[in-house]
């Protein structure tokens, strides 16, 4: 792909997810906003859907909130807080004894600029070591289960943060630096594309047929407003021209069920600047995401700080 090009746009998708019966869905992140609204259209096309919580009464309320819009639907908790890497690994063992196979994990969760630099159970800046190390761990933990799965996929959920991230690999916790919290939380989304496009390259080198994709929702009227402390008329205003949570959701719906989808890919909105859209395209690929180098070397630093060794080969430069 080129450097900093649109990819060319493909047929919208106006949000209608194909049939998932006999599939098992992961969403992290699914008591409230992206999370919730994926987790809804994947039950109600017939998948059977893990949604993971941080919060159980949170993850309680919004599995009833599944059941209200589809009824019958046998979506299941998965208690996981991606700020904990004990937790990850619980969540990866409780997911490993529930089924023999996953089809799909949508690491869609995310914290978004707190007021500080505030830091993980483990030590890591609180928006890398969840955005990016939680996931890049639940994910290692999570492969064989959708290796058992021709066609299986992993979506990276990023944002249109990450064209303006840089990945200093050298000061990645933000200990030597002055804290930035918007720079950090580009950081973050940049590290979920190096991986999800290093993911790939590293599923095809192992003759994988598990697929690695990448999407970003756009700007979405979202509950992360209120995490950023913004005006509370500033608020209401942005969300006039904001997409919805369900419609924000359509990208990474898009690269988790369409057909056709090919490992590599980033899908977002297809709108002016990829902001919002009623229909799906190829996103813009930040040229800071086709680093191969960086992205090698941010691998290496994810499995050394989390301890999970991801069985799978490194490509070839």
């Amino acid at each position: 792909m080129a450097r900093g090009r649109r990819a060319p746009t493909r047929r919208a998708c106006e949000g209608a997810v194909m049939d998932l019966r006999g599939r098992t869905v992961l969403v992290t992140g699914a008591s409230d906003g992206l999370g919730l609204e994926s987790a809804v259209a994947l039950e109600r096309a017939g998948a059977r859907v893990l949604m993971t919580a941080r919060d159980p009464a949170k993850g309680a309320r919004a599995v009833a909130r599944v059941q209200q819009e589809v009824p019958g639907a046998t979506a299941q908790v998965v208690a996981l807080d991606l700020a904990d890497l004990a937790s990850v690994r619980d969540a990866a063992e409780d997911v490993h004894r529930r089924v023999d196979g996953l089809d799909v994990v949508i690491a869609n969760a995310g914290v978004m600029m707190p007021p500080e630099r505030r830091t993980t159970a483990d030590g890591f800046e609180l928006q890398i070591g969840t955005n990016h190390l939680g996931h890049f761990a639940l994910v290692g933990l999570l492969l064989p289960l959708l290796r058992q799965q021709p066609g299986s996929r992993v979506v990276s959920v990023s944002s249109l943060a990450a064209r303006g991230g840089y990945m200093d690999l050298q000061d990645l916790q933000w200990e030597r630096r002055p804290y930035d919290r918007q720079q950090a939380y580009g950081a973050s989304k940049l590290a979920n594309l190096l991986f999800a496009f290093e993911l790939e390259r590293r599923l095809r080198a192992a003759g994988a047929a598990t697929l690695s994709v990448a999407a970003h929702p756009g700007v979405s009227g979202t509950n992360l407003m209120s995490t950023m402390r913004v005006p509370s008329v500033l608020e209401r205003l942005s969300k006039l021209v904001m997409a919805s949570p369900r419609q924000a959701a359509r990208p990474q719906l898009h690269a988790a069920t369409a057909p056709g989808v090919v490992g590599g890919e980033f899908w977002g909105p297809k709108g002016l600047g990829e902001v919002r859209g009623r229909g799906v395209a190829h996103a813009t690929v930040p040229s800071n995401a086709l680093d191969q180098q960086v992205a090698r070397d941010l691998w290496t630093a994810s499995e050394e700080l989390t301890g999970v060794t991801v069985d799978l080969p490194s490509p070839t430069s």
